[in-house]
């Protein structure tokens, strides 16, 4: 007897992960393996159970669909059914479909209300060919292969806290002057001082160090020092990297924070994400690290001889996420030889 074809619900409504589990389990065919609330915990969830199916919502915080979609792995990967309620049609849809989603199925509402279960004969039939079709497509075996991934890093995020200013300007000094990729960092500073020490870090450096613009254009040799007293995100555009001042508000204990400013680019480039936590007290970082190795980036950590307080790369050592630590005088030359 065939076994059931194994499938992951990911959606950000606990209602709408009920109703998901519910029509889906109805089937002889279908195994719930399990249920994830966001990108991030699908990634996870994903690497644990490797399913044949993920039914995925794309609009979710932490890590969106688009986010998921785009750092699954290029082979052995599930099929995706993605689930939203914008259409085929629209620039969403699309994006879903072209980032390597085998179907959209359109919710009928937003709301969480017994609406939900209209999409139930569609979804089902739905997931089923997609389960087929990746079991015909990738035949199972006891043991595969494991593929080795090519890391081509296209951006360094940092991050810091007490003893950050005098890190940082160890560890931008030490950089080449021909380093091949953007930094940008988060510091926890005090609104007004950011511009100053931006400018004896550019003075000390090879690189150039200035204080982050929103829609700066990010650049080879360029290190971008975010704001005291706001956040910073980057984001790609066409292909190019760019900072962006975040003025709304956003719940976080730090301003900058560097969860937001590591989110953003695990979102925005993947695998092609290196982030390095330094010295600084609490976690911040933490959750930001887990985004980025979710997403097949890389973390460095500074190590414990070196730090002022050993708090937030601790954190991020004891996790597992680190694939590499230094004390600060050491951590230029870690750096170059992990973008290499």
């Amino acid at each position: 007897m065939e076994k059931p074809i194994r499938v992951l619900v990911v959606d950000d409504s606990a209602f709408a992960r009920k109703v998901l589990r519910e029509v889906l389990s109805k089937h002889p065919g279908l195994e719930v393996v399990d249920i994830a609330r966001d990108g991030l915990d699908a990634l996870e969830k994903i690497a644990e159970y490797h399913p044949d199916v993920v039914v995925l919502d794309l609009v979710m915080p932490h890590l969106d669909g688009i986010g998921v979609l785009r750092a699954l792995p290029t082979t052995d990967a599930p099929a995706v059914v993605a689930v939203s309620i914008s259409d085929a049609q629209s620039e969403l849809g699309k994006q879903a479909l072209a980032y390597g989603a085998v179907d959209l199925v359109q919710k009928p509402t937003s709301l969480a209300t017994d609406r939900l279960y209209e999409l139930s004969n569609d979804l089902v039939g739905r997931v089923l060919a997609a389960g087929k079709h990746r079991r015909s497509a990738a035949p199972d075996i006891e043991a595969p292969a494991v593929q080795p991934r090519l890391h081509l890093t296209s951006l360094v995020v940092v991050g810091a806290s007490t003893g950050g200013p005098q890190a940082l300007t160890r560890l931008f000094t030490s950089l080449p002057r021909d380093f091949p990729v953007p930094v940008v960092a988060a510091l926890h500073i005090p609104p007004g001082y950011t511009d100053a020490l931006a400018r004896r870090m550019d003075q000390a450096s090879a690189l150039s160090v200035k204080e982050a613009e929103d829609d700066q254009e990010l650049s080879p040799g360029l290190v971008v020092l975010a704001r005291g007293g706001t956040h910073l995100r980057v984001e790609r555009r066409a292909g190019r990297p760019y900072a962006r001042i975040e003025d709304g508000h956003v719940e976080a204990l730090h301003r900058p924070s560097v969860d937001l400013l590591f989110r953003s680019a695990a979102e925005g480039f993947g695998a092609g994400a290196l982030g390095v936590v330094l010295t600084g007290m609490g976690d911040d970082g933490l959750a930001g690290a887990r985004a980025i190795h979710a997403a097949g980036g890389r973390l460095l950590v500074e190590s414990e001889s070196s730090c002022v307080v050993y708090g937030m790369p601790r954190c991020v050592r004891e996790a597992g996420l680190a694939c590499g630590e230094a004390p600060i005088d050491k951590m230029g030359e870690l750096l170059v030889r992990h973008v290499a």
